[in-house]
């Protein structure tokens, strides 16, 4: 969409505006922006995850479900161990610059 089309009703379908709306969701929680922000930083596991953040391991495993379920996680598997990573660069990108902006004096 180029920045001359107006947003009109019928440009977003209903699917559309259900996933723009839960992405906002998303990133609205402090916790999941935590996780998405060291996610940013590199692949971790769920253990490293909490450890970093200082939460129970149920309650990183519980947000990272959420963020898999709009598919801006991903995971692989090394044994019983989970290893998840960022996977939209558009969401990371937004993540970034939202940063900067409320980092700019």
């Amino acid at each position: 969409m180029d920045n001359n089309q107006e947003f009109t009703p019928n440009v977003l379908d209903e699917e559309t505006l259900f996933m723009v709306s839960q992405t906002f969701k998303a990133l609205s929680d402090p916790t999941r922006l935590k996780i998405l922000y060291l996610l940013f930083k590199g692949e971790r596991s769920v253990n490293e995850i909490a450890e970093s953040l200082s939460l129970l391991q149920s309650t990183v495993s519980h947000q990272l479900r959420f963020l898999k379920n709009l598919r801006l996680v991903t995971f692989r598997r090394e044994g019983t161990t989970l290893y998840y990573r960022h996977d939209d660069e558009h969401i990371m990108s937004i993540l970034k610059q939202t940063i900067e902006h409320a980092n700019h004096h």
